[in-house]
């Protein structure tokens, strides 16, 4: 399922992200990684906040729904 329909507070594993190299590239840059575990804390204006590695980080709800986890 797509990060954007994570339940909010729970654990999540990454399965695969999709899109264009930059973009994957940019995420990986960012912690978010397959195989990463990833919560989803809130999604408001369009964005989704996670925390990745003890960092919380905030992706558009456009490339949070190529997030499978």
């Amino acid at each position: 399922m797509p990060l954007t329909m994570a339940a909010k507070g729970e654990e999540n594993t990454i399965k695969r992200i999709s899109g264009k190299p930059e973009t994957v590239r940019l995420l990986e840059n960012l912690g978010i990684v397959a195989g990463g575990i990833v919560t989803v804390i809130d999604c408001m204006c369009g964005s989704v906040i996670v925390n990745v590695e003890n960092n919380r980080v905030a992706v558009s709800e456009r490339i949070a729904a190529r997030i499978m986890v």
